[in-house]
């Protein structure tokens, strides 16, 4: 599974965590990658110096050679292109060849980097990248990032993966382990974080509106400690209401010493709830 990468340091990252450029790598491609119309391929066959070149696949998917014109190209793996170039020469030309592909620049599947980021959308993959190369060339975190980055690795067959990265340990703490590499056709989500607003009416030391960030831990515990603490005459039983999904108004009844207690789980607070502390009279 793609989490077991976080286990190890990601290659072309040096000792300190400064990663290596992309220009001067060599590629990395995902196992099974089949080669596209655009993607960069170099060649080499060691008894034919003519053919140790590099060649464009075309948008048919070929690639023009010496000695054979077009081959095709897209659809295969770089090892079966190698035995389709091999077969070829020892037919027409070589009575043994011994032949080697990489891919060089994957063009036909970049990688894509979506949201707080300066210039969000597809990225022409080209060498060997990490996740802070990856990000980086996406112009870098906007100020309202979150504290996670997805990546999504969808694999030939269909199926996908998933890992979650906290930003911290990749930026301010430069761990390698999560510096991961980055293959062909992987999407790179970077959610911005929102503003999340919820109301206090009643006995809080300081009712009105709070604002929390949306990364942040929001529940009825955590806000009632942001609106400094309920007053001596506050009930211990507490409101919270809300509207569901169809816009429809619900009221939440909480018992607050229970859960001060840890006898009934905190409450999560969403955007627009309204808490209410009503006073004893008792």
């Amino acid at each position: 599974m793609f989490g077991a990468l976080l286990l190890l340091a990601a290659p072309g990252t040096a000792q300190g965590g400064a990663p290596a450029g992309p220009a001067s790598a060599s590629p990395v491609a995902s196992p099974g990658y089949r080669i596209g119309p655009k993607d960069l391929i170099e060649i080499r066959v060691v008894e034919l110096a003519d053919l140790n070149l590099e060649r464009r696949v075309s948008e048919k998917g070929t690639i023009n050679l010496p000695y054979l014109q077009d081959i095709q190209a897209a659809g295969l793996t770089d090892s079966e292109l190698a035995a389709r170039l091999k077969m070829e020469l020892e037919r027409k030309i070589l009575q043994r060849a011994s032949v080697s592909i990489q891919v060089r620049e994957f063009r036909a599947r970049p990688i894509s980097v979506i949201g707080a980021v300066q210039t969000p959308g597809p990225l022409e993959f080209a060498g060997r990248w990490t996740l802070l190369e990856a990000i980086t060339a996406a112009g870098g975190l906007l100020a309202n990032h979150g504290r996670v980055v997805y990546i999504l690795r969808r694999a030939e067959n269909g199926l996908s993966d998933q890992v979650a990265i906290d930003l911290d340990d990749l930026l301010v703490r430069a761990d390698t382990r999560v510096n991961v590499p980055i293959y062909p056709n992987d999407l790179i989500n970077i959610p911005a974080t929102l503003e999340v607003t919820v109301y206090f009416l009643g006995e809080v030391s300081q009712p009105g509106a709070l604002t929390f960030k949306s990364t942040e831990r929001i529940t009825l515990l955590a806000a009632i400690a942001r609106a400094g603490g309920l007053t001596d005459r506050a009930s211990r039983k507490i409101t919270v209401r809300r509207e569901d999904v169809a816009g429809k108004p619900r009221e939440i009844e909480v018992d607050y010493k229970r859960i001060l207690a840890g006898k009934e789980p905190d409450v999560p607070l969403r955007e627009g709830d309204v808490v209410v502390v009503k006073e004893s009279f008792f």
